[in-house]
């Protein structure tokens, strides 16, 4: 088993050193949660003093695969809440992380596999790669992340082309019932191509609502799709009843398909911030994990290297590309003073910032 991220801090209280600022620095991120350290821009927000870990609380990430529904997402992250001994947990659909905040917090993965489970069957909790910090490795895991990248693609994608297949198989066999029952066929041939659509386009659905029925999931929209359905079947309005699952499935199609390019375009965006920053000490520059920066740090940003923190120009000036972020392909034009954020590529001149966001 992989070891999780921790992200060691204080409790948020103000601390004795005079900084005047607080351990942690909630914001939200306009998603309807509360992210005390992280939001769907992918910036963190905690704050902590020293450039080495003090004993506290920790947080734990992990990667909950195979999760498909934003409603069973919120049901989860509200009963791993509730979980004696965990202090806060936030569950990101669009990222498939959770993060909790506990003592230990990886004593609580077989407790979280059971609750995800336990609401959508198909979950599987896995630890989040720890992220690397050594900069001479940085392009080992560029090259891992783009193999894991690609694996996750294709499987995505093999889902995806799977019910394709089922939606234009069942509505050929639904034109197919259609062209019989004008021609005079009807009877058995036609109930056997309906119910032929039917099981292609619909034994997923129903199995999984029978699967949730014995879970005491009730009335969600497996079952209503299927009892509508079934229903449909047993007063004999065949074409309805595969009609109804295959427009059904064609809007869980494009849902599906929106859902995935979303979240591949935030996790292209997390993949662009930088593993490693040039901390200046004084006449001396060391390298140091990017995890590892606080607010108040004075970083060097050298032509080519992409901004790895929101912060504040100190010293010199440059044209920054912000294409990556905001799109917007005309280089912007900074100097001293002037806020930059974190994705963006300094272009030709050598900057100081001051970070303001960790």
């Amino acid at each position: 088993m992989k070891r999780p991220v921790y992200i060691i801090e204080h409790q948020p209280e103000e601390c004795g050193c005079g900084c005047g600022h607080h351990h942690e620095q909630e914001e939200s991120c306009g998603c309807g949660h509360d992210h005390e350290d992280e939001c769907c821009c992918t910036h963190e927000y905690h704050h902590s003093h020293g450039h080495t870990e003090s004993a506290g609380v920790g947080k734990a990430v992990f990667i909950l695969e195979n999760l498909g529904c934003a409603h069973c997402a919120s049901k989860m992250e509200e009963k791993i809440a509730e979980l004696p001994g965990i202090e806060e947990a936030v569950l990101t659909f669009a990222t498939k992380q959770l993060r909790i905040t506990a003592q230990n917090p990886e004593q609580y993965l077989h407790q979280i596999e059971k609750i995800c489970t336990s609401i959508e069957p198909d979950v599987k909790v896995q630890v989040r790669e720890e992220r690397i910090s050594d900069p001479g490795k940085t392009e080992d895991r560029e090259s891992s992340v783009q193999i894991k990248a690609a694996s996750v693609g294709e499987e995505e994608s093999a889902e995806e082309k799977k019910a394709l297949i089922a939606i234009i198989l069942g509505a050929v066999l639904l034109i197919g019932g259609k062209v019989l029952e004008y021609a005079g066929f009807g009877g058995l041939p036609t109930l056997i191509v309906y119910v032929a659509a039917y099981l292609i386009l619909g034994v997923k659905i129903v199995w999984t609502a029978l699967r949730n029925l014995s879970k005491g999931h009730v009335f969600d929209e497996n079952f209503l799709m299927s009892v509508a359905t079934i229903g449909a079947f047993a007063i004999r309005e065949y074409p309805e009843a595969v009609g109804v699952m295959l427009f059904y499935r064609i809007g869980e199609y494009f849902e599906d398909v929106a859902v995935s390019k979303s979240r591949s375009q935030i996790m292209d965006a997390i993949d662009m911030r930088p593993d490693v920053v040039n901390l200046v000490s004084g006449d001396d520059i060391r390298i140091i994990g990017a995890e590892k920066a606080l607010v108040g740090d004075v970083l060097l940003v050298r032509p080519g290297d992409r901004i790895p923190l929101d912060g504040v120009i100190l010293e010199g000036e440059s044209r920054i590309d912000t294409s990556p972020i905001t799109g917007e392909p005309v280089p912007v034009h900074v100097s001293a003073g002037d806020a930059v954020t974190s994705g963006c590529v300094n272009t030709y001149g050598q900057l100081k910032i001051r970070v303001e966001k960790v």
